[in-house]
């Protein structure tokens, strides 16, 4: 038989009932608290929503080397390629093409996660999110989001904390 003890438990069975992604499984599997949503709200102009400044992105990269890198930056900024490729120790990186997202990491563009890609490439999220201590990233489909500790992230998937923002 199975005990709910917290109310964090209760809402993470009643969302994992309705969706369960590798993402999911593998945080599961790790052990790690997270809070996962269909949809995370923005807000409105007049009334932002708090957790809007953790939502990240999931950017895929290929290096001269050919080797790929996983950059994880907020959703508001934009990749600076030079930092990346100075992060990654490459000459030059170039972000990869759409149409081989699916093929390279098993996730579709809007539903990319760091956790659960096809291979663990090297990975690094912006130094500037590890301040909240929190972080939104997809959840493995689109529109689906991942409230997680920084740090279990950067621990599940062996990510390097670095200056990635213009």
């Amino acid at each position: 038989m199975y005990y709910i003890t917290s109310p964090h438990q209760i809402e993470k069975r009643i969302m994992a009932k309705n969706i369960k992604t590798n993402a999911l499984r593998i945080l599961d599997k790790h052990g790690v608290s997270y809070e996962a949503k269909s949809s995370i709200s923005l807000g409105t102009q007049d009334n932002p929503d708090k957790d809007a400044s953790l939502i990240h992105k999931t950017l895929v990269a290929r290096g001269n080397s050919n080797e790929l890198y996983v950059f994880i930056i907020p959703l508001s900024n934009e990749l600076d390629l030079k930092k990346a490729a100075t992060a990654a120790q490459e000459k030059k990186i170039l972000m990869i093409p759409e149409k081989e997202l699916l093929h390279l990491t098993g996730y579709i563009k809007g539903g990319c996660s760091p956790i659960g890609m096809k291979k663990l490439y090297k990975t690094y999220v912006e130094e500037s999110s590890l301040e909240t201590g929190r972080i939104i990233i997809s959840g493995g489909k689109v529109s689906f989001r991942v409230k997680l500790l920084v740090n279990d992230l950067m621990q599940i998937v062996g990510a390097k904390a670095a200056d990635l923002i213009k």
